[in-house]
């Protein structure tokens, strides 16, 4: 279905939308969950020091690391099944191009 010549700028602004730009920045979207999580985490660590109370800002400092790895978890496992419907869009359509008769 895609079509390397088309490029990437092509491809965005596609009005029939034959082209999937999805899979194309899947890597970059994780990667920008990674981060997210990493200042999600990171926050949580400055609130809790910043609370004044010593007992939260350890508390937070064990809770951080939980909240990164479950929050990129879940952006992985949500990535993972944007991928699997267009997947199966580029399957189907090889299906029905293969059923054609000629």
């Amino acid at each position: 279905m895609m079509n390397e010549a088309t490029g990437f700028i092509g491809s965005l602004f596609d009005l029939s939308f034959s082209e999937f730009v999805t899979t194309r920045i899947i890597k970059f979207l994780f990667i920008l969950a990674l981060i997210g999580s990493a200042v999600a985490a990171l926050a949580i660590v400055i609130a809790g020091f910043g609370s004044g109370s010593g007992a939260i800002g350890i508390l937070a400092l064990l809770v951080s690391p939980v909240v990164f790895f479950l929050s990129a978890l879940l952006a992985r496992i949500w990535l993972e099944l944007i991928i699997v419907v267009f997947r199966i869009a580029e399957n189907t359509g090889r299906l029905v191009e293969m059923g054609r008769p000629e």
